[in-house]
């Protein structure tokens, strides 16, 4: 297909989370962006936008897709602590920024903001890999003042997207944490989590590891077009099946719930992922924190015109009246008669199905500093 000339101009971004009329009509599709979950590369709060525009100039021009860039980032530390009351762990390890998955709901995506990078399609094309990153961590878990509890791993962007194939920076993180009878819990929808079951499962049978696997729908045509590079979902229920029998708990995510779009398959998904092997279940409400929300009003608008706007309506009710609401306990789920019947059909669904239990706690007991060569040998 042949293309008008492109000129790429910056813009300053004025407003973080503009809210779209209900009417309003997406961006023209962006031939770049092919296979992506984003069509524009929005400007952050901190910095420009790169954006595409017809240069004027009557030749013919070939555009070819974005490629995925990597760059190299030396981590000074591994460890991230958090204090929020709606998470279940305190501290977490990511081994990527960004995320080539492309899933345009992505909470995680305004945190690109941070490295002078888009939300948009650079979250998803200009990743960032933290090689070393496992030696780093054992530096952090042998410090006297260092105190155990569960890491989380995958909890901003998936420690195994694409790039972990070649990279193989979790499985080196897995490898610290397993040394040191660490406990763990991981977060995935990359079937490549699968290749690191001798690790997972040897940490499973000590009680250290579980993984949450985010199954946000069944329909194999709409999770394409939300999460593009996403493993399809009758491929995250074979991964769930996988894990479970190497005895690996499980817990299946029905993550983000979308109002309008996915939220009557919620007993489905509970269903698939329960045959499969998953033992416990939750759930989350769709956020558009920052940038977000604008990437998602366009993408809506772009594939399901015709319910664009009863899915900001139902968002918005949840948010009073906003598009997101950012406080601690209500951001999640959001709050009201909607918000409440979603949760009693969950909760209903998830007892019927022995999904509602909690999870067991993660041994932290266990926990040890590995001898380094040249240590003395302890006398007792």
């Amino acid at each position: 297909m042949e293309f008008m000339g492109l000129l790429h101009v910056f813009t300053i971004c004025s407003i973080a989370c503009p809210m779209l009329p209900d009417d309003a009509q997406p961006a023209a599709p962006n031939p770049a962006a092919k296979a992506r979950g984003a069509q524009s590369n929005a400007a952050s709060r901190f910095d420009l936008a790169r954006n595409a525009v017809w240069d004027g100039w009557d030749i013919p021009e070939d555009v070819a897709p974005l490629r995925t860039e990597l760059r190299i980032e030396v981590p000074r530390s591994a460890i991230s602590y958090n204090a929020s009351p709606d998470l279940p762990f305190d501290r977490s390890v990511n081994p990527y920024r960004g995320c080539e998955h492309g899933c345009v709901y992505c909470f995680a995506r305004p945190s690109h903001a941070y490295l002078g990078l888009s939300p948009g399609l650079d979250f998803e094309t200009r990743l960032i890999a933290r090689p070393g990153i496992d030696a780093v961590l054992a530096r952090e878990l042998a410090a006297p003042r260092y105190k155990v509890a569960p890491i989380a791993i995958g909890t901003n962007t998936d420690p195994y997207q694409p790039v972990e194939k070649e990279h193989q920076i979790t499985r080196g993180v897995l490898h610290v944490l397993s040394d040191f009878n660490h406990p763990v819990a991981v977060v995935t929808k990359g079937a490549l989590v699968e290749r690191d079951i001798d690790i997972l499962a040897g940490m499973a049978a000590r009680g250290l590891a579980r993984v949450g696997v985010s199954v946000t729908t069944l329909d194999p045509d709409l999770s394409r077009r939300m999460e593009p590079r996403a493993p399809s979902p009758a491929r995250r229920l074979q991964m769930i099946a996988r894990l479970a029998g190497a005895g690996i708990p499980v817990r299946v995510m029905a993550s983000p719930l979308v109002p309008g779009l996915t939220d009557h398959e919620v007993e489905r998904i509970l269903s698939a992922a329960r045959d499969a092997g998953a033992t416990t279940a939750s759930w989350v409400m769709l956020r558009l924190p920052r940038e977000v929300s604008g990437l998602w009003q366009d993408w809506l608008t772009r594939h399901y015109p015709d319910r664009a706007a009863k899915v900001m309506a139902r968002l918005r009710e949840m948010h009073g009246g906003r598009d997101y609401d950012a406080r601690w306990g209500h951001r999640m789920r959001g709050e009201g008669r909607y918000a409440e019947l979603v949760a009693q059909r969950f909760r209903l669904h998830a007892r019927r199905l022995g999904l509602d239990a909690e999870e067991p706690s993660l041994r932290c007991d266990l926990f040890a500093v590995p001898p380094r060569a040249g240590d003395q040998l302890s006398l007792f």
